[in-house]
């Protein structure tokens, strides 16, 4: 079965940068901030008061029952909105397919802190007779995934996997390996995060994991910079239809790219930094490079994980330097999009994945921006400030979480 290929057939975001995969590609790779002051809620009383939020999103036409909508936390509404934006993308006809044959994997890091923080308080205020008899299913992580197969009837395998930041990544990189393994002929997969929230913003900014450069938000996320002082929280969904390759041909599809590598290592080191050495990371990338049986130097993009963190950054570095040896110095372009974005968290890894596809399609690399010290500790080539026009035939796009989660996925241009 392992020689089922896989490819990508639809793609759909929501970003700080735009409610669709054109707008926020647009803005990618003019090198746009999506980081604004934060206007969904009160800041008063915190340290942060910056993050990417998403603007005007009405997930209202996503719905084909406004009571799902109704009844769906934010994080939801996020994942309805890319889910559906990617299966009209891939063409792919629900009623023109087996639909037990089709599998859903949306997941989301944090899922509905929205939610809980609403009917805790009702809980104390009011008691508990108050409490939305939802408030379970809308809070739990993998009900978006389960309510995206409701609305199509897809009946294939159904689950999410929870790891952090890597979410996205896992779900499609676990996605892919049962469609090779034969369980489905496609999937829905991705990530989607909605945080910026009192319990959300408090809870990172007290860890110290957040930018507090609220004077300059355009500029608080500069991963690679000298001056990084943390990431900047963002909100979102990114999802892809993933698709065995004879049934994508056979229904006319259009491909933006094959997916050919999957890594996924644990650190095995601490709760929230990555391994000094990046050493659970490199065996990741390893392994995708393995699964796609490509030499280091093939690769001409990758697209960094890339918070922002002082740890971070350099620790990524160093697994890049250890996995590509010397192609890292010598022709590898990195870049981090959550220099615009922000770190849109469960949900990064599909908008970052759809960067690389678009990276591909396009033949334009987009920019880290906010690059003006670079660390010297980050020694590679970050794409600094401007998109740089490159053809790309294989891309890498890391994920990585707390709890030592790491998983990275490797694209390439389709070849027949």
């Amino acid at each position: 079965m392992n020689d089922r290929r896989v490819v990508i057939t639809g793609v759909g975001t929501i970003s700080p940068l735009g409610n669709d995969l054109n707008s926020t590609w647009d803005g990618l790779k003019n090198g746009r901030s999506g980081i604004s002051n934060l206007t969904k809620m009160d800041t008063e009383g915190y340290s942060v008061k910056i993050g990417g939020e998403v603007k005007g999103y009405d997930p209202k036409p996503y719905f084909n029952d406004p009571k799902d909508a109704r009844r769906a936390d934010e994080y939801t509404l996020l994942a309805y909105g890319a889910s559906k934006m990617a299966i009209e993308d891939s063409g792919l006809d629900p009623e023109a397919v087996d639909k037990n044959r089709i599998g859903v994997m949306v997941g989301s890091g944090i899922g509905g802190l929205g939610t809980l923080e609403r009917e805790h308080a009702k809980l104390i205020a009011r008691g508990p007779g108050k409490v939305s008899p939802f408030v379970i299913p809308m809070m739990i992580s993998n009900i978006a995934s389960g309510m995206i197969s409701m609305e199509y009837g897809f009946g294939g395998p159904n689950m999410v996997i929870v790891t952090a930041c890597a979410t996205a990544n896992h779900n499609i990189g676990e996605a892919w390996r049962m469609i090779k393994f034969g369980d489905a002929d496609a999937f829905i997969a991705g990530g989607a995060e909605s945080t910026i929230l009192p319990m959300g913003l408090a809870g990172f900014s007290n860890m110290r994991a957040l930018s507090t450069r609220n004077d300059d938000p355009e500029r608080a996320s500069r991963p690679f910079d000298k001056d990084r002082d943390g990431f900047v929280m963002g909100e979102g969904a990114g999802v892809v239809v993933i698709e065995e390759l004879e049934h994508a041909k056979a229904r006319g599809a259009t491909i933006y790219g094959e997916l050919t590598g999957y890594g996924v290592s644990s650190d095995a080191y601490h709760m929230t930094s990555p391994h000094p050495e990046g050493e659970g990371a490199s065996r990741c990338i390893d392994m995708a490079l393995k699964h796609a049986k490509l030499n280091p130097e093939d690769v001409d993009y990758v697209n960094a994980h890339g918070t922002s963190t002082p740890m971070g950054d350099v620790c990524e570095t160093k697994a890049i330097k250890k996995s590509f040896g010397a192609h890292a110095k010598d022709g590898l372009i990195v870049s981090s999009t959550k220099s615009m974005t922000g770190h849109l968290l469960g949900a990064a890894g599909g908008v970052e994945l759809a960067a690389c596809l678009m990276a591909m399609k396009d033949g334009v690399i987009p920019p880290t921006i906010n690059i003006e010290n670079q660390d010297p500790e980050c020694d590679l080539d970050y794409c600094a400030n401007e998109a740089r026009e490159v053809e790309v035939n294989a891309a890498l796009s890391n994920s990585f979480g707390f709890g030592g989660h790491n998983a990275s996925l490797l694209v390439q241009k389709f070849k027949k």
